[in-house]
């Protein structure tokens, strides 16, 4: 295996990560700012008032976008198992 390819392994790597974690994170920040927005204006600064749908938020993606990222990372994981042939010679 080349450094070449071994760059392409890591780069797809990342790649694959941040699509994997980015649904969960854009909706973990969206609630966030929203109960942000929420506590300012109403001065409530409970950390549990934060916390709690944060978490749920952060549930509910994970449960609507489980199947499409554990799709993707079903794909990611046979194509690398594909190319261990090609990385030997």
């Amino acid at each position: 295996m080349s450094v070449g390819e071994a760059v392409n392994l890591m780069n797809g790597a990342i790649i694959q990560t941040l699509l994997l974690v980015a649904p969960v994170l854009i909706v973990g920040t969206i609630v966030g700012l929203i109960i942000s927005i929420l506590q300012a204006t109403t001065q409530i600064q409970d950390q549990t008032l934060s916390f709690v749908p944060k978490i749920l938020s952060i549930f509910g993606a994970l449960i609507v976008f489980g199947p499409w990222m554990f799709t993707l990372l079903r794909t990611y994981t046979i194509g690398i198992f594909n190319q261990i042939p090609n990385m030997v010679k």
